[in-house]
């Protein structure tokens, strides 16, 4: 079991980045949750299975086609308390 919080910056609002982590997230078995924070920020936590949070940490490096991703930082965090993968409200400054 694995969790970690990331950061992924570059272009990623505005092209469906949330969405598709959504997707990919709930197609991998993960718990977690993923919003925008700022200019050109999109946060997530990332929890489940170490093989499947590894995987969707590589497709995040790659992001849905319009996007640009050029920074991820990851940082070991605690799983969330409900199961499931979600989309959050919008933050208006990065963490």
């Amino acid at each position: 079991m694995k969790a970690t919080h990331i950061l992924i910056t570059g272009r990623v609002q505005g092209v469906g980045y949330r969405d598709w982590l959504l997707t990919e997230a709930q197609q991998l078995g993960l718990d977690g949750w993923v919003r925008n924070v700022g200019h050109d920020t999109v946060e997530a936590l990332l929890a489940g299975d170490t093989e499947a949070v590894e995987e969707c940490l590589r497709a995040c490096r790659r992001g849905p086609p319009m996007a640009a991703v050029e920074s991820i930082t990851d940082t070991h965090a605690e799983p969330p308390g409900e199961q499931g993968f979600f989309k959050r409200a919008s933050l208006r400054t990065p963490p």
